[in-house]
């Protein structure tokens, strides 16, 4: 069914169709399809489009709609559907009939379109995080293993001056650097919600759309309604953020397919990355590695498609930008392959010492080393430089390395050469020199990484979980519970219910109230979960106040409150009530004791579920709203 056909006598003809739908596209939005119609469900109740009832209906088809088909591509892509919104409305409107119509209420699919992508956008934005860390530490790991073997530099793809591996995997490290920032930079600029915007001038309906922004987990609602349904920046900088990091990727693939080559044999790849000919038994070919370096080109394409897509649409929505998701999903798709493949060539990589020194060893590289032996003892740099370049052409007529020739045949280019010249034109001479920040002497390389290490201090954490865990800290702390929280709320929970501590909340209830849930996250991971139930006009309990018994007192209980008491405040509630036995902790966030008997009655009938409901030891406190 159509959602707009009520203007058209006839039909669309199966051209058109097959040219203007997206569900082969867009139906991995599925989740961030419900979980957005979830919340916006809430929001329709909270202005009294919805009641509660009808809410809770809604949710729980959603629901199972996300169970019945996030598992189930091929029944969703032959129902005929025009797009995924298109999809779970139909769905919905199966289950719960003519209520999932109202859910449409005030919303248009150019704000809904634009909330799914957001929320995929995020959700990506996090899985790649880790897969750039991951990376990053397998250099890292590189760098320590292999820093003093000696690889020769190069400049023009000549041999220019000795290096080490360990210095040239720091320089990609340095690089997989500046992509995480760069992700997180573009990860902070998307993490606005669109949803309430309407079709371009907002919507009719009195919704709170900063509370509604962050029921999805966003940082805040969009500030203009004509912007947010008409912009794409995320699109444009995510995959932008990718070409530049493929881009790395593509130039450290060329490196070691160079390292790797019979003339180079600097390193030998796994065996599990690399390929045979179909007529050459004797060949080895680095093929994860060129198509890591190929994959760089349609990366770019996408981006430039995007890009030339977005360039001159005039404001609100076109179907244009329909074209934005194809290209995207291909672009996150193909940079978390070629991440986890490289790190894959990383991990399995043998450096060949021998061969490499023995390079670095020929081309001269200690050439520049005899001009500063000349500097230091008095010669003028450009002089230095023209007298060096006699010795190294004379030195190619011999066939000989400069540290082969004698005094005297050094003396012949100029006499303020002494015997203690040698001691400047050997490899650990050459290295040691460079004992400059950025340096590739050893004690540089091992500067450089003291910085990087991160101390394992817990023993079940790697050092690539604890620096995915610094960088997710930053990007997340508190914030509302999604769809892949159910779990980890779920256990929290059970933890504390099993020790006779907090009222059950079963699987299925977690997921059905998941858009009542805050979570705590310390580290990247979920620590803590809180939700905020609400009776009536003005009055919400906060229940399954919980945090891991392994990250007590560290704030993230406190934290959970006061994310619940301004999300009090936003929704315009008067009244804030718990049953707690942690009395103590309530009063240091400004919660007052108050009468049981007080309490609506339906607030008590939750107590039929607690095994103490005969000896009762918990307090009732309230936190009175201005």
């Amino acid at each position: 069914m159509a959602l707009w056909g009520g203007r058209f006598s006839g039909a669309a003809s199966d051209l058109f169709k097959q040219f203007n739908d997206s569900l082969p596209v867009d139906f991995r939005l599925l989740e961030q399809d419900i979980t957005g119609s979830m919340a916006w469900a809430r929001a329709l109740t909270q202005v009294d489009v919805l009641s509660e009832q009808e809410c809770a209906r809604l949710t729980e088809a959603l629901t199972q709609i996300l169970k019945e088909f996030e598992n189930n591509t091929a029944v969703m892509l032959a129902s005929g559907a025009e797009d995924i919104h298109s999809f779970v409305e139909s769905q919905l409107i199966l289950k719960v009939g003519d209520l999932g119509k109202k859910l449409h209420t005030g919303r248009s699919r150019n704000d809904q379109v634009a909330t799914d992508l957001k929320l995929w956008c995020k959700a990506q934005a996090e899985e790649t995080l880790k897969l750039l860390i991951k990376l990053q530490q397998d250099m890292i790991n590189l760098a320590q293993r292999e820093s003093d073997s000696v690889l020769p530099g190069y400049t023009h793809l000549q041999r220019a001056q000795p290096i080490t591996f360990g210095h040239w995997s720091l320089a990609y490290v340095e690089m997989i650097e500046r992509d995480i920032t760069r992700l997180k930079d573009a990860y902070e600029r998307l993490d606005v919600c669109p949803l309430g915007s309407g079709a371009l001038a907002g919507t009719a309906y009195p919704i709170d759309r900063q509370a509604l922004a962050h029921s999805l987990g966003f940082r805040q609602a969009t500030n203009n309604s004509l912007d947010a349904v008409s912009d794409r920046d995320h699109v444009v900088e995510l995959c932008s953020a990718a070409a530049t990091s493929m881009m790395h990727l593509s130039r450290m693939a060329e490196d070691l397919i160079f390292y790797n080559s019979g003339e180079a044999n600097f390193i030998e790849l796994s065996d599990s990355v690399t390929s045979g000919s179909s007529l050459m038994p004797q060949k080895k070919n680095p093929d994860a590695l060129e198509l890591i370096r190929g994959k760089a080109g349609r990366v770019y394409g996408a981006l430039m498609g995007i890009l030339t897509t977005m360039k001159a649409l005039p404001m609100a929505y076109n179907k244009d930008m329909q074209e934005d998701k194809e290209g995207l999903f291909d672009v996150m798709d193909t940079w978390a392959i070629c991440l986890k493949m490289a790190s894959k060539v990383v991990e399995g990589m043998k450096v060949n010492k021998a061969a490499a020194l023995a390079a670095a060893q020929q081309g001269y590289a200690n050439a520049t080393e005899l001009a500063d032996y000349l500097v230091s003892k008095g010669m003028p740099f450009r002089e230095a430089h023209h007298v060096v370049g006699e010795v190294v052409v004379f030195a190619i007529e011999q066939q000989k390395a400069l540290e082969d020739f004698t005094l005297q045949e050094l003396q012949k280019f100029s006499d303020i050469i002494q015997s203690d010249v040698y001691q400047h034109l050997t490899i650990d001479a050459c290295l040691d020199k460079r004992n400059v920040q950025g340096g590739t002497s050893l004690k540089q390389i091992q500067n450089a990484l003291n910085d990087k290490i991160v101390p394992v201090e817990q023993p079940n954490l790697s050092s690539t979980q604890l620096r995915l865990n610094a960088h997710k800290a930053e990007m997340l702390q508190v914030r509302a519970a999604r769809l892949s929280d159910v779990d980890s709320i779920t256990q929290i929970v059970a933890h504390w219910t099993n020790k006779g501590e907090t009222l059950p909340r079963p699987r299925d209830t977690v997921l059905r109230d998941i858009l009542d849930f805050a979570v705590a996250e310390k580290d990247g991971e979920v620590v803590g979960c809180a939700s905020l139930y609400i009776y009536g006009t003005g009055l919400a309990e906060l229940r399954s106040v919980a945090i891991d018994e392994n990250h007590h007192g560290h704030g993230q209980g406190k934290a959970l409150v006061d994310y619940m008491l301004n999300k009090a405040t936003e929704l315009e509630l008067q009244r804030l009530i718990v049953l707690t036995r942690a009395p103590e902790f309530f009063a240091k966030v400004g919660f007052t004791e108050t009468d049981k008997e007080t309490l609506p009655e339906k607030v008590m009938k939750d107590c039929d579920l607690c095994p103490r409901q005969h000896a009762c030891d918990e307090v009732a406190m309230e936190y009175v709203l201005s």
